[in-house]
């Protein structure tokens, strides 16, 4: 595996990328300033992105000239395609050992280190941390909360803006 540095402009999104990753791209360009480009983009023959829109998109947040890419070389265009699914996919068949986690994120905090940071929201660590016992029904506020918010839509017709 070679590492190569791309000039960010030659580096194309890809169009039907399924995940969206907005609220990630501020946690990730914070990561990226904190600890460094440490986990490169994967490319394909044409400079489209395979793995890596968050970081990419963190990138032209940071005003990066060039950014660490891998080129996937080996892969044909369906293995491209289920390598990018997947890729964003295997994560989810994970989970946390909370005891652990919170000594991790304990030691951090003794470090100085600002946890939210690291994308965890005021309630998730209120649950790891003991403040609050039932995981389920804090999510389940905070998506209340979430899909609370007011929306905003335009009328095709008239061009009118109103909130929903």
């Amino acid at each position: 595996m070679q590492i190569k540095e791309i000039d960010i402009d030659k580096i194309k999104v890809y169009e039907n990328n399924p995940r969206i990753n907005d609220k990630a791209v501020k946690y990730v360009a914070n990561s990226i300033k904190k600890f460094g480009f440490l986990v490169p983009i994967v490319i394909d023959k044409d400079n489209i992105i395979v793995c890596g829109h968050t970081r990419y998109l963190a990138s032209k947040e940071l005003n990066l000239k060039t950014v660490p890419c891998v080129r996937a070389e080996d892969l044909n265009q369906s293995q491209i395609k289920a390598f990018r699914i997947a890729d964003n996919k295997v994560h989810e068949k994970s989970s946390w050992n909370n005891d652990l986690l919170k000594e991790e994120l304990t030691q951090l905090q003794d470090f100085g280190f600002n946890l939210e940071e690291l994308g965890f929201l005021d309630f998730e660590l209120d649950y790891i941390f003991g403040e609050e016992s039932d995981i389920d029904s804090l999510f389940a506020e905070h998506e209340n909360k979430e899909n609370k918010k007011e929306k905003k839509v335009i009328c095709p017709e008239c061009g009118h803006e109103f909130a929903l």
